[in-house]
């Protein structure tokens, strides 16, 4: 066994740990959090399939792979919504998003459903998203350092830049350049998703703690209004419980 054989099966290990968590916390009836479940879990099967784990014809692991490529940008382009902190910003990403589906789907039709329409659409889709995790990476450690909250959200992001950084590199190696040395590229891509995998696990499980306190604290104040409203006497304002008395 060799270093990319040990690192392969680490890096799938890795790759289960995102999606063991979203499910096992509950966390897929957020959107956000099921456009990375459907991401992981992709990618986890792939490299299932790409290790031999299970034995799949290769025209079905050669398909996948190309599915997964196309999936990539928008499901990542969703889950960076959860860190837009605006309405506008989240319209805007939406707006990309269905633009990038439009352009993924005209390459296709004139490339075909193969590698060079992969390499065609990764170049873009890559410098969208890695333009987007910079620009949400410092807006969320700033939050974080200035108001000390949201560190499972800094470890997420933190997670999908590292990532996607160094895919912008391998993507080059391996798609432009040709470099012949593949199997240390590969070595270094499973590196890269082992431990972007992990960082992503610990903020899951982070944020998880944080979402589970927002909606303790959604239900008392629904709890709240409905004593108050049992108790109020008739005729008097239904609100004033929760207006500043000066």
């Amino acid at each position: 066994m060799n270093w990319n054989s040990i690192m392969g099966f680490i890096a799938v290990l890795a790759l289960f740990l995102p999606v063991f968590f979203i499910v096992l916390l509950k966390l897929s009836r957020y959107r956000i959090f099921a456009a990375l479940l459907f991401y992981y879990a992709g990618v986890l099967i792939y490299n299932i399939l790409t290790q031999g784990y299970i034995i799949a014809d290769g025209d079905i692991i050669r398909s996948w792979g190309i599915g997964n490529n196309l999936a990539d940008a928008p499901l990542i382009l969703f889950s960076l919504t959860y860190f837009s902190g605006s309405g506008l910003m989240t319209r805007r990403l939406k707006g990309i998003i269905l633009a990038v589906l439009v352009f993924e789907l005209t390459v296709v039709l004139i490339k075909g459903f193969n590698v060079p329409s992969i390499t065609i659409i990764m170049a873009p889709n890559l410098l969208l998203i890695l333009g987007f995790c910079v620009y949400f990476f410092f807006r969320q450690v700033r939050i974080t350092i200035m108001k000390s909250k949201g560190m499972g959200k800094s470890l997420m992001i933190a997670s999908l830049l590292f990532a996607y950084g160094c895919y912008s590199i391998i993507y080059l190696m391996y798609y432009i350049f040709k470099t012949p040395h593949v199997a240390d590229t590969f070595l270094v891509y499973f590196l890269v998703t082992t431990f972007s995998s992990f960082l992503m696990s610990a903020g899951i499980v982070i944020e998880s703690k944080r979402i589970r306190k927002l909606e303790e604290v959604k239900i008392a104040r629904k709890e709240l209004l409905a004593i108050y409203q049992d108790f109020q006497p008739a005729g008097s304002n239904k609100n004033s419980l929760f207006v500043n008395q000066e």
